[in-house]
């Protein structure tokens, strides 16, 4: 991209410009530190040029928007076309409270639902289980059957909203509740746009809710992929995940690699059921984080859509365009945020928010200044949304398709961070794939190495946390925080215990039998889990049919 010569001139000119200028300012106005490293701990030139960028040809690196190989943006006009989906991330307490949420932030102006489910409902219990004992509707709300995911979405039109849902280990059946719940508001499966998590290997890696072993845990998530292409086109069935990875304490080139690792496996057990890659790779879709290092997330995404595209069309032989594109949805890094002075969270969700505009995302989750504390208040999660909006019409960063491109900064992490992924890819080949480096903690050991020096550099003031470690207060906390409804939980054990008497028991039970059978099997578990549902068999009841059958997953220990 570059003319020899020019390069040749620019790097004499640059010992030059060292030499004399920088010297002569260095002298009187030595810099801050000696070192400047990234929120990833890696190194930070105090200049980029084209020499950073040398070897970069335009066509094969960057491209045009909409065009091979997407480093530019998925679509030719970007935000330029439509904005982002706005979707902020909710679920609280019982179905009706969150009911409540949901509606109240349609009116604000968001255009996505997503939903966050409680300890117990990610775990597959029912809210009276034993194991639930002091969980219901802590991190999210309880759904614990039709029943509630009925409540939870009444008067939402569900052919008109588009829905995510965070769940990993039970994916297929809350999905079939949702599925369930549109039938009854007369809405076809086909007609249904939303995304399931269901991303199960980063469980394995980072956030540690499973409840199988990996293989039947991905027989289930290929189920979901199968049907998903056959009878509801329109949903992605899985959420590959780097957002918790990064969560856990990786770094940007860990979260990068890992997370599509992870998307490359999935790819792998899909082709291995007998369907064609073109059948169901443009309905997967990804999840990123956006931490505070500006430039460093924008080239993570930048690189992640390159490394995919790539993949898909060399490695997997993906012959549809769509198959090659990745869409992801991000969400400011709720890692980053501080219980101390947390009015100031504000600032850097909307800069962590910015980042992922202009680093092309699709949709957007923008943490709330609480979030540290407890669950947003409705305040806190109207300015997270606000923030959105104000960036979408008042910053000017949507007007033009990847104005950051051509950046020698932003051009040379993009390259650093595409190459630190393929290391990893060659780290995990010779380790024998994705799940044998799962069972030989590889995974897990780097992102714990990661997080033990991210801390240390805290500790020992290398890294300054505004209001923890640098500029420090001792004044009281003075935001109001949510309060959930204190007889939330004895309202949702009674619905409970109410279902369960009037259900019809027998179809109940031939239902669960029939899925038994179908889980010992090799069929496709999602029709049978979809009629275990709409006999309103709970939550608890149907994993506990597959914790029968599949077993639970017990993770190694390494010395």
């Amino acid at each position: 991209m570059y003319d020899r010569q020019k390069l040749e001139e620019l790097r004499q000119a640059l010992e030059k410009w060292e030499e004399t200028t920088l010297q002569k300012t260095l002298a009187s106005f030595p810099e801050r530190r000696e070192e400047f490293i990234s929120t990833s701990s890696e190194p930070i030139n105090r200049l980029y040029t084209p020499l950073d960028v040398a070897d970069m040809d335009y066509a094969r690196d960057l491209g045009l928007p909409g065009e091979y190989p997407f480093t530019r943006g998925i679509h030719p006009t970007m935000h330029r076309g439509k904005l982002w989906t706005m979707r902020m991330f909710a679920g609280f307490g019982t179905a009706e409270e969150t009911n409540a949420r949901f509606k109240y932030l349609l009116e604000q102006g968001q255009t996505g639902l997503s939903i966050a489910f409680d300890l117990p409902t990610l775990m597959g219990y029912d809210t009276d289980a034993p194991e639930a004992l002091g969980e219901f509707g802590k991190c999210g709300v309880a759904v614990s059957s039709l029943k509630d995911m009925e409540i939870l979405l009444k008067d939402i039109p569900l052919d008109k909203v588009s829905t995510s849902m965070t769940i990993n280990s039970p994916a297929a059946v809350l999905w079939a509740m949702y599925i369930a719940t549109a039938e009854k508001q007369g809405v076809r499966p086909d007609q249904l746009r939303g995304t399931i998590q269901n991303d199960i290997l980063k469980e394995y890696i980072a956030q540690k809710e499973y409840i199988f072993p990996p293989e039947p845990s991905m027989r289930l998530v290929v189920d979901t992929m199968e049907f998903g292409s056959k009878y509801v086109p329109k949903w992605n069935t899985i959420s590959i995940s780097g957002y918790h990875i990064r969560e856990a304490g990786a770094t940007a080139a860990q979260e990068l690699a890992f997370t599509l690792a992870d998307g490359m496996e999935y790819v792998r057990w899909g082709m291995a059921r007998g369907m064609d890659v073109d059948t169901f790779a443009p309905r997967l879709s990804f999840f990123f984080n956006a931490h505070n290092d500006f430039f460093e997330e924008i080239a993570k995404y930048r690189a992640a859509r390159r490394i995919w595209a790539r993949e898909m069309r060399e490695t997997f032989g993906a012959k549809n365009p769509r198959s090659w594109l990745m869409r992801f949805h991000t969400q400011t890094a709720g890692c980053s945020l501080t219980a101390q002075q947390p009015e100031i969270n504000v600032v850097r969700v909307a800069i962590q928010a910015l980042a992922a505009v202009l680093g092309g995302t699709q949709s957007l989750h923008t943490n709330s200044l609480d979030e540290a504390l407890a669950l947003p208040s409705e305040k806190a999660v109207t300015i997270a949304l606000r923030t959105q909006q104000i960036i979408a019409e008042e910053s000017g960063v949507a007007n033009t398709v990847d104005p950051l491109g051509g950046s020698f900064y932003v051009e040379a992490l993009t390259n650093r961070l595409e190459k630190q992924a393929y290391d990893y890819f060659r780290r995990i080949e010779e380790l024998g794939g994705v799940l044998p480096a799962i069972e030989k903690g590889f995974f897990q050991s780097e992102i714990s190495d990661s997080a033990y020096r991210y801390q240390r550099e805290i500790d020992e003031g290398v890294r300054k946390i505004v209001g923890v470690n640098a500029y420090a207060d001792d004044l009281p906390l003075s935001i109001p925080l949510l309060e959930m409804d204190p007889h939330g939980y004895d309202r949702q054990v009674n619905r409970l215990k109410e279902l369960r008497k009037t259900r019809d028991q027998g179809r109940v039970g031939q239902a669960l039998d029939r899925l038994r059978i179908a889980c010992q099997g090799t069929e496709n578990t999602m029709p049978y889990i979809l009629d275990a549902v709409r006999a309103y068999a709970t939550l608890g009841e149907i994993i506990g049919v597959m914790r029968e059958v599949f077993g639970t997953y017990q993770e190694p220990t390494w010395l």
